[in-house]
């Protein structure tokens, strides 16, 4: 119990502090060397929001019981009080599931119980019993508006293509989601109260000894998970309606400071008649194995550190501009990956003026592995530089001696200086030639 604990503090942990500034980036869904049985799958990296599997993650699927994960955010969003509000079970609530082999947590029509056992009854055995309750009751009698409630958050958590007809997962072709809109879901499920330890609880005594609740999760079940548990899962939920919707699965998974989300969906559940093994299991815990132990979190670019230079005018003495990072950018890649080895194309004028104070943006760096692009840093001055009166009116002077008009101008006035010097010197010499003429008349 205690390793559980520290699993489910370190996931919310992780969810809590993946705000931190990391640079997301747009995801990318690296290679495997295994098989996997879903149709849909969606694998990101709790830490830093990074998906890093993909497959089908926006083909429209039938959820199942994952559906019961939104019944969860509308129910805890509609009662703060979750220990002490209490709800009377309507056996003709319950009649609602007569003749469709549901899976139930034997609630009983007529006794009463808190919302939080309620949601233990929901998120453990997976009971659509749980569902209908909850859901008429916080839909004031109507479970038709508790759905509504359901779509209405899907499209607030920028789901769209996700559309739900009922609260319990129940087959509807109209009932549907995809990987990528449920793991939106989840991961805002997971910031509300009691839904980590719940979903992480293999068994529950909450409605006595004698009616023991257990889980449907193998993959957190050490005790009848067989070859399915997988010792560092920590949740969430399971779903299957048979062929319609295949094995479904949302889990999450922590192992040495890193968390991950998994929606695998639409795994076969039969073939030639025959009931296939959980395809959406096996995969979830192939892609954690294969997460845990091959991908790791690597700092590309480091603020720190001076990565380019550019000209610099007019600045005494210095002729080059030292640059770094604005911030570092950390991304999670396959641990033979070396930083060194990701593409950087930087965006940089060909020279900047003085003064420049350090932190001052100047350009960006683009970051590539792959031919997938990573993200785009801003790259800043790193050092201050100050202006040289100096030499801004040395530039100005060549500016104007350069310039065609001044060329022009130069070029008229020297000819006319050149003219005027040819006509001075004609002049003086015909003023010559007259003072001798002069002078041989006297004689």
């Amino acid at each position: 119990m205690k390793l559980k604990s520290f699993f489910i503090f370190s996931l919310v942990f992780c969810i809590l502090f993946s705000s931190i500034p990391m640079n997301k980036a747009s995801a990318i869904s690296y290679s495997i060397d295994f098989d996997i049985n879903s149709k849909s799958v969606y694998l990101v990296n709790l830490d830093t929001g990074i998906s890093v599997y993909e497959k089908d993650k926006d083909k429209k699927c039938y959820p199942a019981s994952t559906t019961k994960i939104m019944t969860y955010i509308i129910v805890t969003e509609n009662i703060k009080d979750l220990d002490n509000t209490k709800v009377t079970v309507k056996q003709s609530i319950l009649n609602r599931l007569n003749g469709t082999g549901s899976s139930t947590a034997g609630l009983i029509g007529g006794e009463t119980l808190t919302v939080t056992q309620l949601l233990n009854c929901l998120m453990i055995p997976s009971g659509n019993d749980a569902a209908l309750v909850l859901a008429d009751y916080v839909g004031g009698g109507s479970i038709t508006n508790f759905v509504k409630m359901m779509n209405k958050k899907a499209k607030e958590l920028g789901c769209e293509n996700t559309h739900f007809m009922n609260p319990h997962g129940l087959h509807d072709p109209d009932h549907y989601t995809t990987a990528s809109d449920l793991a939106k879901i989840t991961e805002y499920a997971m910031t509300l109260p009691k839904f980590t330890e719940i979903t992480s609880t293999t068994v529950s005594d909450c409605l006595g000894e004698d009616r023991p609740l257990i889980t449907t999760n193998s993959l957190i079940d050490e005790v009848r998970g067989g070859d399915y548990f997988y010792k560092y899962a920590t949740g969430t939920k399971t779903g299957c309606t048979g062929d319609d919707s295949g094995y479904c699965l949302v889990s999450t998974a922590v192992y040495e400071g890193y968390s991950y989300l998994c929606v695998t969906l639409g795994a076969d559940y039969s073939k030639n008649g025959e009931q296939l093994e959980n395809g959406a299991m096996k995969d979830a815990k192939n892609l954690f194995r294969w997460a845990f132990t091959s991908l790791q979190l690597t700092t590309v670019i480091d603020e720190k550190t001076i990565v380019d230079e550019v000209n610099i005018n007019f600045a005494w003495g210095k002729d080059r501009l030292k640059l770094s990072p604005a911030t570092s950018y950390s991304t999670i890649l396959p641990s033979d990956i070396k930083a060194s080895s990701i593409d950087k194309v930087y965006h940089l004028p060909e020279s900047v003026n003085a003064p420049v104070k350090a932190g001052d943006k100047i350009g960006t760096v683009t970051l590539k592995y792959a031919n997938n692009e990573l993200a785009t840093v801003d790259l800043v001055a790193a050092e201050t530089i100050d202006q040289s009166d100096l030499l801004v009116a040395m530039d100005g002077i060549s500016k104007v001696v350069s310039n065609p008009w001044f060329i022009v101008c130069a070029s008229l006035l020297v000819l006319l200086v050149i003219i005027y010097i040819i006509i001075l010197t004609i002049y003086s010499k015909r003023c010559r030639n007259r003072r001798k003429v002069k002078t041989y008349r006297r004689m």
